[in-house]
């Protein structure tokens, strides 16, 4: 198991070739604790997200070009995009599996 930086999400993803099954419980412990370290910093990077959005919608508000309102929309769409996906992630909680 290795940990992927994921540059839309600004995050560490998980990423393994193996069944978690697969994994030992020192091995699955170890992997838990390192996603609970990254999923520990999802709600900053999502507060980081928002304020980019307040941002842009600010701007927006000023903006009186239709094309680069629209692209101003599309900006915050994805951002609140990413923000849904890392919600996704942070409420993913895998657990050590006894066999």
């Amino acid at each position: 198991m290795q940990f992927l930086f994921d540059e839309r999400l600004g995050i560490s993803l998980p990423y393994s070739l193996k069944d978690w099954s697969e994994y030992s419980i020192n091995e699955q412990e170890y992997i838990l604790n390192e996603w609970e370290k990254i999923r520990g910093s999802i709600p900053d990077r999502i507060r980081e997200l928002e304020k980019k959005i307040t941002a842009k919608q600010a701007n927006l508000e000023q903006e009186e070009s239709f094309i680069l309102s629209c692209r101003l929309n599309e900006e915050i769409s994805e951002l609140a995009s990413i923000i849904n996906d890392l919600w996704l992630w942070f409420r993913t909680t895998p657990s050590l599996k006894y066999e």
